[in-house]
């Protein structure tokens, strides 16, 4: 209901004060007014609180995670704007990468091929969900148009991003916005890499890489995950050399026989010691490999000894390296066998048997190679299903393969002890809350067993920024790295020409060629420090902002973005680059199980947004405390449900205070009852405050529901006489409560920034969220009285409801028992508690261990059962 339509009585409250269309009434105030902007850097660092932004990547939609977790970060950034803090708050987009090319191949019906020419006016087949996602069904398009559509596509999802979370009342600086696709980011990315490069911390290799055959790219160790995936065992006889007994090994990958380079035992093991030095044949191809041992293998997997292929998995890339080993390669950039044999398959049978694999998938390599060891008597069994876990790339749907590719690397450590101890270090530095969140970032620092991979093989993303020099034949010379001028950047090497060279020469012997890879989106995410504050563009910002106070993330992206961007501020400034990180815990269905994209499950806050209202939402989110998932039963969401009561609560109480008349004048309080309320109000403050002070937004937020209920339920029932009357009694009755509501509404406003911010604007000029954090009245009196009070009043209520008696059915006398020290304090309130309960002579009596009303005697014949109880 907006302010224009709602009927307001003389007091400026709405006749019917209402939740709807406070999010669309105070998010567009709060941008004319500028609330919530930084305030600027002119004043340096002090006082400035700072925060590292997640960007969401902008490929689809948002789903209730990303609610859950950046209300938390909300939180924290609108209760240290109210301390008074100089809060920078932006708001980036992760708009490159993967995800986004998937999305627009998906939504537009084509697919990116770089050898295309641009095509000025080239309209995209379809808009919206393409009738088919395969390959061949999609229109090829220049590198150039398929990017203008990714732009495309993210500036309207961002749009919808920015709508939803102006929606749910973040408190963000909208003036400080970035894409990590844009001028700025591409420019500062790349001046980043060169700055890895001209310091020796970026190198290109060539080696064996993790590969996407559906992407078409390089993967890094960060972006893996298991997946458990139906397999089975073989087991395959090789003939040893000296003609001793055939050796037996298992394995999941008997199409990789061809590739085979030894056989490999642990140490240790006796039943292979007399083996080790020794050569083997392989079965259908021929070949002879040696049999080598080490540490690494397992003599309780399949038979103890396992062949080591030319790559099947990470183990076999490490045995490559360690023990020296040649390369066989079989499998391409496209997952599919090359047509040649490898050189080491010399006997006319091996290469006739191989030549049955070129040009065949992997799947379909495993079925003739299984079939040719069946011919050859070197299958001894059957296969014996198993399940297992198999590498793939964290958005990919299909298993990994190993190439042999040249790539970036940036070090991280992995080959670098000084800097894994320096970063494990920074580690122990760093504020992580919660804290047991501390071990997944170690446990991945001593983990690492590779340079970060930063190349990738795509199109959209910030271009690698360097050309190399060609040779006389035109080739180029990986050696010889040209850069750009810092001025020059962003620059796209793939039509941008390096320095001292013109376009005529690209691709000519003695000229240039340009880098055509992209760098990992990780590469430009594990700088948004530098992105919104400014590195290398504004130093004032920078000075102002850096190091961060705070770095709010999910715990699935510890190894990924927290870690990357703790390296990158160690490699360029010798600094952590935030003092503090908090991990939102998962959001899990009804079953306990985790919403993904990947999973179905996912929930989208839209509809939940519109149904509950954000302030509802925001309280379901706010009950959690960080690091600790969240289960969400769409169908009967509990949590909203007493989100959306405490915040209609909100308006009904300020309503009825609001229709008092009074003034908030602390020199007015003067009843027992009134500074014991605002006493117990002090506690109350002290504890949201310490809470807020230690990132605990769920603790605070209990500290204050409670008492707001209590003052809502009984506090101004106990006062609701006294202040209809008249005198002192009336004035300090009044006065208390608008003081206690002021305070309340300060107290959940991080919680409830909508409803609180309504109930603000009835009796104050501007904003609830820029008034300052509430502090302890200090007018003395006793914490305890309200209390003892309440539950006296509940004794009451208890007597009438068990006699079946209204509430409003007076009372001639009643007794008041307990302990001694509440009687005492109920005692000091007498006439209150009596006015409530509607009893006209209150007597007390001191003993047991609760406070109880008894011997209730009704006036007249209001009762069904008539005398006492």
């Amino acid at each position: 209901m907006s302010t224009t339509a709602a009927t307001r009585s003389a007091f400026g409250v709405p006749d019917k004060p209402a939740l709807e269309g406070l999010e669309a009434k105070w998010s567009a105030a709060w941008e004319e007014s500028g609330v919530h902007r930084f305030p600027g850097a002119e004043g340096g660092r002090e006082g400035v609180y700072s925060i590292d932004t997640p960007p969401p990547t902008a490929s689809g939609s948002l789903h209730i995670g990303h609610v859950f977790s950046y209300t938390h970060t909300d939180l924290l950034a609108r209760y240290r704007r109210m301390r008074g803090d100089r809060v920078f708050y932006p708001m980036g987009w992760d708009d490159n990468g993967l995800p986004t090319e998937r999305r627009v191949q998906n939504f537009y019906g084509v697919r990116c091929d770089p050898s295309l020419p641009y095509d000025a006016s080239f309209t995209p087949p379809e808009e919206g969900a393409a009738k088919s996602t395969r390959a061949a069904d999609q229109v090829p398009i220049s590198r150039r148009n398929f990017i203008e559509l990714c732009e495309r596509l993210t500036i309207e999802d961002e749009r919808q991003f920015e709508a939803v979370w102006r929606t749910l009342g973040l408190s963000v600086d909208w003036t400080q916005t970035y894409r990590t696709i844009g001028d700025d980011a591409r420019a500062l990315s790349q001046r980043a890499f060169l700055g890895n490069l001209a310091r020796g911390e970026a190198y290109q290799a060539e080696a064996p890489s993790l590969w996407d055959i559906t992407f078409r790219t390089a993967v890094a160790q960060a972006e893996l995950e298991d997946r458990e995936q139906p397999g089975a065992y073989h087991r395959l006889a090789f003939a040893r050399t000296d003609g001793g007994d055939e050796v037996l090994i298992d394995t999941t990958r008997p199409e990789l026989l061809p590739s085979c380079v030894a056989l490999v035992a642990h140490p240790d093991d006796e039943r292979y010691s007399a083996l080790i030095g020794s050569t083997v044949r392989s079965p259908v191809f021929g070949v002879e490999v040696p049999v080598v041992a080490h540490r690494l293998a397992q003599p309780d997997k399949g038979t103890g000894i396992a062949m080591i292929c030319t790559f099947g998995d990470l183990n076999d890339v490490i045995w490559w390296r360690e023990l020296r080993l040649p390369t066989r390669t079989v499998i391409g950039f496209d997952g599919r066998f090359a047509a040649e044999a490898p050189d080491a398959i010399t006997s006319e049978t091996g290469r006739e048997a191989y030549a049955q694999l070129g040009g065949k998938t992997v799947f379909s390599a495993r079925s003739a190679v299984v079939d040719a060891l069946r011919a050859s008597g070197d299958l001894k069994g059957d296969p014996r299903p198993i399940t297992h876990p198999v590498k793939f790339f964290e958005k990919g749907d299909r298993p990994l393969e190993i190439v042999s590719t040249r790539q970036w690397y940036v070090t991280n450590g992995a080959r670098d002890e000084s800097l894994r101890q320096r970063l494990i270090e920074r580690g122990h530095e760093l504020r992580f809350l919660p804290d047991f969140m501390r071990v997944r970032y170690e446990n991945w620092v001593t983990g690492l067993n590779g340079d970060w991979l930063v190349s990738r093989q795509r199109f959209f993303g910030v271009p690698l920024p360097v050309w190399y020099r060609a040779d006389a034949d035109g080739d180029p010379d990986f050696d010889a790295v040209l850069v750009p001028d810092d001025a020059a950047l962003p620059v796209d090497p793939s039509s941008d020409v390096p320095p001292g060279f013109d376009e005529s020469q690209r691709g000519e012997p003695g000229g240039f060629i340009g880098e055509v890879d992209v760098m990992d989106t990780w590469a430009t995410s594990s700088l948004t420090p530098q992105l919104a504050g400014g590195w290398s563009r504004d130093p004032q910002l920078w000075a102002a902002v850096f190091p961060y106070d705070l770095r709010p993330q999910g715990q699935d992206i510890i190894r990924t973005w927290l870690f990357s961007t703790l390296l990158r501020s160690e490699l360029e400034h010798g600094e952590l680059p935030w003092k503090t990180a908090t991990i939102s815990g998962f959001i899990v269905d009804p079953d306990r199980k985790k919403m993904s994209k990947s999973k179905g499950n996912v929930v989208t806050p839209g509809d939940i947004l519109a149904q509950h209202g954000s302030d509802a939402v925001r309280y379901w989110a706010a009950s959690s405390r960080l690091g600790t998932d969240a289960a969400l039963d769409v169908q009967n969401p509990t949590q909203m449900r007493k989100g959306r009561k405490l915040a209609i609560k909100v308006l009904n109480a300020a309503k009825f205070v609001l229709s008092l008349e009074g003034a908030a004048d602390p020199a007015q309080v003067v009843e027992p009852l009134d500074l014991g309320m605002l006493a117990a109000l002090d506690e109350v403050v002290r504890q949201a405050t310490a809470a807020f002070d230690a990132a605990d937004h769920a603790r605070a937020l209990e500290a204050v529901e409670p008492f707001f209920w209590s003052f809502c339920d009984d506090h101004l029932e106990l006062v609701k006489e006294r202040a209809y009357g008249e005198g002192a009694g009336r004035d300090s009755a009044t006065a208390a409560l608008r003081l206690a509501l002021d305070t309340l509404l300060g107290l959940l406003a991080p919680f409830l920034p909508f409803a609180t911010e309504e109930a603000w604007s009835w009796s104050h000029e501007g904003s609830l969220h820029a008034s300052g954090w509430p502090v302890a009245s200090e007018l003395g009196g006793d914490a305890e009285v309200l209390g003892a009070a309440g539950e006296a009043l509940i004794g009451i209520r208890r007597a009438k409801t068990e006699m079946k008696a209204s509430q409003k059915t007076p009372v001639s006398s009643a007794v008041i028992s307990g302990p001694e020290d509440r009687i005492q304090r109920i005692r000091q309130v007498a006439g209150d508690v009596g006015a409530a309960g509607r009893i006209r002579s209150v007597s007390f009596r001191t003993g047991g261990d609760e406070v109880e009303v008894s011997e209730v005697e009704f006036a007249g014949e209001e009762s069904e059962q008539g005398q006492h109880a």
